[in-house]
């Protein structure tokens, strides 16, 4: 039996086993223009086969690219694109920096920890103050998900003030409105039963009552 363990392993299984033989073909003709008239038939089978392709931008330019990874990138032949080099693909991508400063408060982020400090910077006015009001109210959101039933205005007040190193303090006349007992905050990922949900008492109940009505009926 012949194995698939015991071939050549598919470069790019996507495409397929008789595509690469196709492209190993191709390299082996000596005519640079039989060449370039088959691998371009070998590119439109392999649009052919992964129809999907031709829904991202510039996807033939990818095509060629496949052919050239497929084929060890030796293969001579006249492409329509920049032909591809093996550092292309083997160089490792530049290392993202990561923010080395630590977060002060891990149930605000750092989105908040930045938007404070953009915040203190500004020139204190009525479009300063509807920031900071604004803000507030998100934290509080989030300092609910994480933590307490309830918090006060002080707490988050206090907390801003932290976060900016003391240079950000809100204005005393700037109060924040008060949280409906109705209003529930969940965490990220968490699914609370709507109105329309019956609980877990409920289904129970429900089952009882018909356990008692199938009895009712056994007994008449």
């Amino acid at each position: 039996m012949d194995y698939n363990t015991n071939r050549e392993k598919l470069i790019m299984p996507e495409y397929g086993r008789h595509i690469q033989k196709m492209i190993e073909h191709v390299k082996q003709i000596p005519d640079r223009e039989k060449r370039n008239e088959q691998i371009r038939a070998v590119v439109s089978v392999m649009e052919i086969l992964n129809p999907h392709l031709t829904e991202q931008p510039d996807y033939k330019h990818k095509l060629w690219d496949h052919v050239q990874f497929i084929a060890g990138f030796d293969l001579d032949v006249d492409s329509p694109y920049p032909m591809p080099t093996k550092e292309d693909f083997s160089t490792p991508p530049d290392i993202v920096p990561m923010p080395k400063e630590p977060l002060a408060a891990a149930h605000y982020g750092r989105n908040i920890q930045n938007m404070i400090k953009v915040i203190a910077a500004m020139p204190e006015d009525e479009t300063r103050d509807r920031m900071i009001k604004s803000m507030a109210v998100y934290m509080r959101q989030q300092y609910l998900i994480w933590n307490k039933d309830s918090v006060s205005d002080e707490t988050i007040f206090k907390d801003i003030e932290r976060l900016s190193g003391g240079t950000l303090k809100v204005p005393e006349h700037i109060h924040l409105e008060s949280v409906s007992d109705k209003e529930k905050f969940t965490r990220p990922g968490m699914i609370l039963p709507t109105g329309n949900q019956p609980g877990r008492n409920q289904f129970r109940q429900q089952g009882r009552n018909k356990n008692k009505k199938n009895k009712w009926k056994k007994q008449q």
